[in-house]
C-alpha cells in the first residue's frame, strides 16, 4: 500500500523529485556513504589489507588518543573557541544588520553589504597569506607601523595569549557578511504595518529596534544558534591550520580537535587514531545539540529544530 502511495506521488510530482536528487545524491555520495570508514576507528589500518581487512584492535584507538594528554586540552579549545564565535559573530550579525535596515541611504546600504560580505569568499589560504603579512614580527604591517611611531615591535607568532583575539577577530571578518545576510532577510519580512503604527505613536528608532526588531528576529536567531551548537564541537580547519600553521608555540592555547586529528593523520600515519578522533568529535556533536535541542523543546517548544 505504502510503495503503491508513493509510486502514484512520485508520477505527480515528479519534476520535484528530479529537482531534488542532485542534494539527495551529494549527500549520500558525501555523508552516509562514508559512514562505513568508520570500522577504522577500531582497527589497526594498514594499506595491505585495507579498511575492512584491517585487523580488529577495538577500543586501542581511542586510549592512545585519551593517554596522549590531548583529548582534554583540545576538546576544551575547539568548544570555547567555537562558543565565543558563536557569541561575537551572532551579536555583530544581528547588530550590523539592524544598522543596515535602518540606514536611508539605498546605494549607501548596498555597498556597504557587499564590502561586509565580501571576505566570505576569500578562501581560509588567501586569508593566511594577509594575516602573516600583517603580523609578521620583521616585516609585517602591523610592526612597522608600531616601529614607525617608535614603539617594540610584538612577536604575534611568540606570544600565545594574543591569538584567542585574532582567530576571534578573524573569524568575524570572514564570516560575519554571510550571517547578517540572513538576519537582513529575516527583518525585511517584519510587517511594515508595525513600524508605520509606532511612528504614529511617537516611537524613536531605539525604541523600534528594541520593541519590533529584535523581537521579530528572536526565532531567526534561536534556530542559527542551535544549528551552529550543533558543530561546536567541529573546529573550522581552515581558520585555524591557516593561521598558525605547524607552530608549535602556539599549540597550547590554538590547537582543536581537527588540526590534532590532521598532524596523527600527517605526521604519524595514525589512520585508525585519526578516525577514532573524528569519531568522538562526531558523537560529541551529537550529543550536544540532542541536549541543548531538548532545553529548548522545555523553553519554547516551537524553536526547536525537532
Amino acid at each position: 500500500m505504502h510503495t503503491k502511495s508513493f509510486l502514484g506521488d512520485l508520477r505527480k510530482n515528479r519534476m520535484l523529485y528530479v529537482m531534488i536528487a542532485p542534494a539527495v545524491l551529494f549527500f549520500l555520495i558525501f555523508c552516509y556513504f562514508p559512514m562505513a570508514g568508520m570500522v577504522v576507528a577500531f582497527k589497526s589500518y594498514s594499506y595491505k589489507d585495507g579498511i575492512f581487512g584491517s585487523p580488529w584492535v577495538g577500543l586501542a584507538n581511542f586510549e592512545f588518543f585519551f593517554q596522549s594528554g590531548k583529548a582534554f586540552l583540545v576538546t576544551k579549545n575547539t568548544i570555547v573557541y567555537n562558543f565565543l564565535f558563536m557569541i561575537v559573530n551572532n551579536l555583530l550579525e544581528m547588530s550590523i544588520a539592524i544598522v543596515l535596515f535602518e540606514l536611508a541611504g539605498k546605494y549607501v546600504k548596498k555597498f556597504l553589504q557587499s564590502v561586509i560580505f565580501l571576505p566570505y569568499f576569500i578562501s581560509w589560504v588567501v586569508a593566511g597569506a594577509i594575516v602573516y603579512n600583517f603580523l609578521n614580527y620583521e616585516f609585517g604591517a602591523v610592526n612597522t607601523f608600531l616601529k614607525s611611531l617608535g614603539f617594540i615591535p610584538v612577536n604575534f607568532y611568540n606570544n600565545p595569549a594574543l591569538w584567542l583575539y585574532i582567530l576571534i577577530f578573524f573569524s568575524a571578518w570572514k564570516s560575519v557578511g554571510y550571517g547578517t545576510v540572513i538576519y537582513l532577510a529575516s527583518i525585511a519580512g517584519i510587517d511594515t504595518e508595525m513600524y508605520e503604527a509606532s511612528k504614529i505613536d511617537g516611537a524613536n528608532v531605539l525604541q523600534r529596534i528594541f520593541h519590533i526588531t529584535i523581537p521579530s528576529i528572536i526565532p531567526t536567531m534561536i534556530v542559527l544558534l542551535l544549528l551552529k551548537i550543533s558543530q561546536i564541537a567541529r573546529g573550522d580547519f581552515g581558520l585555524f591550520y591557516q593561521l598558525i600553521g605547524d607552530n608549535g608555540l602556539l599549540y597550547d592555547k590554538t590547537d582543536i580537535i581537527d588540526t590534532f586529528s590532521f598532524r596523527a593523520l600527517l605526521d604519524l600515519q595514525e589512520f585508525g587514531m585519526a578516525a577514532a578522533v573524528g569519531l568522538y568529535q562526531s558523537v560529541l556533536c551529537f550529543l550536544i545539540i540532542v541536549i541543548t535541542n531538548e532545553s529548548v523543546k522545555r523553553i519554547k517548544k516551537e524553536s526547536a529544530l525537532f
